[in-house]
């Protein structure tokens, strides 16, 4: 049970650092995010809602309890994780590969979350 949570808590914190550097991008170099999504097609309005949404879904995964809550953090972080990295590797940027370590991230640390949980 031990070796459980150690290996959740570290994936985890890694998912919320790289996390926590998308979110720092969108607010900090915004104008290099709003060309990005641009590229990609989307609107540049959602920039900062989809920056609150990440830092909220942190929120419910690092709460003790809200199990439900928990739940759909990480499916939209899933959801977000698989989009991200389609949309990087149709534009041919080379810039998928976060997306990738984010949601190999994300899968340990849910795999790890359940085993705890029990």
């Amino acid at each position: 049970m031990k070796t459980n949570k150690i290996i959740y808590y570290i994936v985890t914190a890694l998912l919320t650092a790289v996390m926590l550097f998308s979110v720092s991008m969108y607010f900090f170099q915004h104008d290099m995010i709003k060309g990005a999504f641009e590229s990609f097609g989307y609107p540049t309005y959602i920039i900062y809602p989809y920056a609150i949404a990440k830092l909220l879904g942190l929120v419910a995964i690092w709460l003790p309890g809200y199990k439900t809550l928990k739940e759909w953090a990480y499916a939209g972080f899933f959801y977000a994780f698989i989009l991200a990295f389609f949309a990087h590797y149709m534009i041919g940027d080379g810039q998928q590969g976060t997306a990738v370590v984010a949601l190999i991230a994300l899968a340990v640390s849910y795999i790890f979350y359940k085993r705890i949980n029990k």
